[in-house]
């Protein structure tokens, strides 16, 4: 499945856009981060990790998803 990954150098924020349903809680949440008229749409260095995560779990498709990144 096509995927899509940003990150803001501790997270990486994984987007399935196949997965979507356009509930738009992502950008009514973190508008600052999730902006589907600009490319790239997504810019996880907007918000915290925190915030990030947050609003990723409340996704209902499971289209985005995360991983921390782990330091080397």
């Amino acid at each position: 499945m096509e995927t899509h990954e940003y990150t803001n150098g501790e997270i990486t924020v994984i987007w399935q856009p196949k997965k979507c349903i356009h509930a738009a809680i992502c950008v009514k949440s973190l508008p600052q981060v999730y902006n589907p008229k600009e490319k790239p749409w997504l810019k996880p260095e907007n918000a915290t990790s925190a915030e990030l995560k947050n609003q990723i779990d409340l996704c209902p498709s499971g289209a985005l998803s995360y991983q921390f990144n782990t330091k080397k």
